[in-house]
């Protein structure tokens, strides 16, 4: 009686939990409303948890007790951690790491599980041999593959395509040897050498699958391991007979694809292209070199007046001032332009950044209100009638070549409409290309003008010089 209430409360709470996931994502679809999201979702993990741990299939012994307690706490406690000193530009390579482990975890539960399997019974079902070994593979696969994305978000690797001989052909061998063993596993009962082998040779295929993608796809590839892991997981849940575990991972599997697709349409690129294509393998040597070509700089006191005096202003964003952390002035100057009557706005490219939503994340971190973000698809018509557009780190998403140059590797890729604004004000360190490796035309059209040195600095004194326009 006592077990039949428990696996029904155990139930009921997962219920909840599923619930309470699906709200929580649905809220994350909104910056106004992604914070409260996100604290649903924390309350529907934390009940799943808590439930799971109530599961009579845990056996309560101290050794097990130790493990749990002396885990989470270790886990707790890196989380807390890094969650409040990593730097919001190094979100993104916190990110792979977070969809490594996950995918890790999956794998290497998978494994074990099949081990206990293989201890227990003379032989293992069908359906839970498939999840182990689909389980183990996209999991792994998930693990290095995001490894190799935060190296090379990190600079510890070169964010260029890295590329070999016979590459193409070894991958497309690694995963026929995949689809082998898994076929072992599942059809002919194979033993745990077969799944550790599994393991292995997808954790080799995560490596050689990443390592040639250009550093301006890791959006699009770190949403694509994001749901590499949550299929992991929920193949994991099927092994473990978790019913949240499999509904979680559903989630930010389903999630993931669609948020892959999305990117891959803002960049107008089918995601093999992605995968395969390597973008942005083309040298900056062979474009002609920026200062060769005419530039119009300005300085802070002369944008200062332009932007004082206009009645609206676009702010277009890039990972330019995430480098140098500068959301903060950023917010400073549009709050002073907004107390001269100057309407702000913020255009916001799906593929800023170096991650999904990187762009909206720092500017709600400096509480940029939320009704002044405005999606590419919501505010490029506005660009024509902007009196400014000041672009802050921006480049490969704002570069009129993607429209005007059938040559160029980012053509047909959707852009902001930054060149159409009647002046245009461009924040730099200097005329060194973007992810893409090409010159960037936007920077010697006869509307724009380049205020050079770090973002920072730079705004402060383009804030000073409105105070005293």
């Amino acid at each position: 009686m006592i077990t039949d209430a428990r696996a029904a409360i155990i139930a009921v709470a997962y219920l909840i939990s599923a619930v309470l996931f699906i709200f929580g994502l649905k809220r994350l679809s909104s910056p106004a409303t992604a914070r409260h999201g996100n604290r649903i979702a924390i309350l529907a993990m934390t009940i799943a948890v808590v439930a799971t741990l109530l599961d009579r299939s845990i056996t309560w012994k101290p050794l097990n007790i130790a493990i749990i307690v002396v885990g989470t706490v270790i886990g707790a406690a890196l989380g807390v951690y890094f969650a409040r000193t990593v730097q919001m530009t190094a979100m993104p390579q916190m990110v792979a790491l977070f969809n490594g482990m996950g995918g890790g975890t999956a794998a290497f539960v998978s494994v074990a599980e099949f081990i206990r399997f293989s201890e227990e019974a003379s032989s293992i079902g069908a359906g839970e041999a498939l999840s182990v070994s689909a389980g183990t593979a996209i999991g792994a696969l998930s693990l290095t593959g995001s490894l190799i994305a935060f190296g090379k978000l990190q600079e510890l690797i070169s964010g260029r395509p890295i590329r070999f001989p016979g590459m193409s052909a070894l991958n497309a061998i690694l995963f026929i040897v995949i689809l082998a063993l898994g076929a072992v596993v599942v059809g002919f009962d194979g033993g745990d050498l077969f799944v550790w082998l599994l393991l292995a040779v997808a954790m080799v295929l995560g490596v050689l699958v990443v390592l040639p993608i250009g550093g301006a796809d890791m959006p699009v590839v770190i949403a694509l391991l994001n749901s590499f892991t949550g299929i992991a997981a929920a193949l994991t849940g099927f092994v473990v007979h978790n019913q949240i575990l499999v509904v979680a991972g559903a989630l930010v599997g389903a999630s993931g694809g669609f948020l892959t697709v999305l990117m891959s349409h803002a960049m107008n690129r089918p995601l093999s292209n992605v995968l395969f294509g390597a973008f942005g393998a083309a040298s900056s040597a062979g474009a002609k070199v920026g200062e060769a070509k005419p530039i119009r700089e300005t300085t802070p006191e002369d944008a200062a007046v332009v932007m004082a005096y206009a009645n609206e202003v676009i702010i277009v964003p890039g990972y330019g001032l995430a480098v140098a952390q500068a959301q903060h002035q950023i917010r400073e100057l549009a709050d002073e332009l907004e107390k001269r009557g100057v309407t702000v706005k913020y255009a916001i490219h799906p593929v800023a950044g170096r991650m999904p939503g990187h762009m909206n994340v720092l500017l709600a971190e400096a509480n940029v209100p939320y009704d002044q973000l405005f999606e590419m698809d919501q505010i490029n018509n506005e660009f024509a009638h902007a009196d400014v557009a000041l672009v802050v780190g921006a480049n490969d998403v704002v570069n009129p070549a993607a429209r005007t140059d059938p040559s160029s590797p980012i053509y047909g890729m959707p852009i902001l409409n930054v060149d159409q604004a009647r002046t245009i004000i461009v924040l730099k360190r200097s005329m060194r290309p973007g992810f893409a490796g090409i010159e960037n035309e936007l920077f010697h059209d006869p509307k724009t003008v380049m205020l050079f040195g770090d973002a920072k600095e730079s705004l402060t004194k383009l804030t000073n010089a409105v105070k005293a326009a």
